[in-house]
């Protein structure tokens, strides 16, 4: 992709005809556990769901992630930036970043309800880049909340490293040794980096996911991740989470205690599905917080509490299918 090449995005809006009804004849008529979600918003507003893969993310995964909204009648957006970008031309990810803001109102879709899904530390950097292309707007877009999936963590030699040699791939006799040559290059490239924005003047060009923790836009956060994540540890996540809802940020925490990085859906799909569709729900009720005050002069309403934490226990993952 050249710097003027358009993005290689993928967008798909929801059939308007509805699912065909189960026979109850068959049987079956119990219903998933994720099946009663029907986001109701707007008829002309329909949400949209913004997916940003992970490094070196082909879309057919990410696919199976938006097919969860794409149920449920909602717009998906999934993009996912080049590897070259994430690692070593990161001065351009700020044009994506603008770019793919761009994109959405130039869709009329900055009227709609719109959540992001953000994937490791690939999609939380080009999060934190559209995060920061969206203060420039004279017209904000409508955000509701953010999915952070295995998301975000400090950068470290050993998880770079990591990172380099799962995109690779092959066998181990030629992928270690490239692994380890490219992560010794990108680490001095990323020293030079830090001491060059260091001496420049004005807004520095964000480069380090972890500074999202001071984002100021304060719409609510859903964390995923594992105890067992090799390349973003339990421990970032939940100190970045703890940062958020310092800053009054509503935050929900759910750790998967056995779940590799961003497989936390393959290995727990039916509470993936049900976490998710819950969290978009509850984003998307209205706030009438306000209205309940007026109406009561002697009780105050009961406030969602800032910070929450569930664990999934490995006796929850989802049966394999048949």
């Amino acid at each position: 992709m050249s710097e003027q090449d358009d993005l290689e995005y993928y967008i798909k809006f929801p059939t308007p005809y509805p699912p065909a009804p189960k026979d109850p004849s068959s049987g079956n008529t119990t219903a998933e556990p994720h099946e009663e979600f029907v986001f109701v918003y707007d008829e002309d507003k329909l949400p949209v769901v913004i997916l940003l893969g992970w490094a070196g993310c082909q879309d057919k995964y990410l696919a199976k992630y938006s097919a969860i909204y794409e149920e449920k009648s909602c717009v998906t957006l999934r993009y996912t930036a080049p590897v070259e970008c994430l690692f070593w031309k990161r001065y351009r990810m700020r044009d994506i970043g603008r770019r793919l803001v761009q994109v959405i109102a130039d869709m009329n879709l900055h009227e709609h309800p719109i959540f992001f899904h953000v994937f490791s530390n690939g999609g939380a950097f080009l999060y934190q880049h559209v995060s920061f292309a969206m203060q420039q707007l004279e017209t904000p877009l409508k955000v509701k909340g953010v999915i952070f999936d295995s998301a975000p963590g400090e950068r470290r030699i050993s998880s770079l490293f990591r990172a380099i040699s799962a995109i690779l791939g092959g066998h181990p006799f030629t992928n270690i040794p490239m692994s380890f040559v490219i992560t010794i290059f990108l680490s001095i490239l990323w020293l030079f980096e830090v001491i060059a924005q260091s001496l420049k003047e004005g807004c520095p060009i964000p480069t380090n996911p972890i500074a999202l923790a001071e984002e100021t836009h304060s719409w609510p956060q859903l964390f995923l991740y594992s105890n067992t994540d090799d390349l973003i540890p339990a421990k970032d996540v939940e100190k970045f989470a703890s940062r958020r809802a310092a800053r009054g940020v509503r935050v929900q925490m759910v750790r998967f205690t056995d779940s590799p990085h961003v497989k936390h859906y393959a290995a727990y799909r039916e509470v993936y599905i049900n976490i998710v569709c819950t969290f978009i729900h509850e984003c998307l009720i209205p706030d009438n917080s306000s209205d309940l005050k007026e109406a009561s002069h002697h009780r105050e309403p009961a406030e969602r509490p800032r910070l929450t934490k569930r664990v999934v226990l490995p006796s929850e993952a989802s049966k394999p299918l048949m």
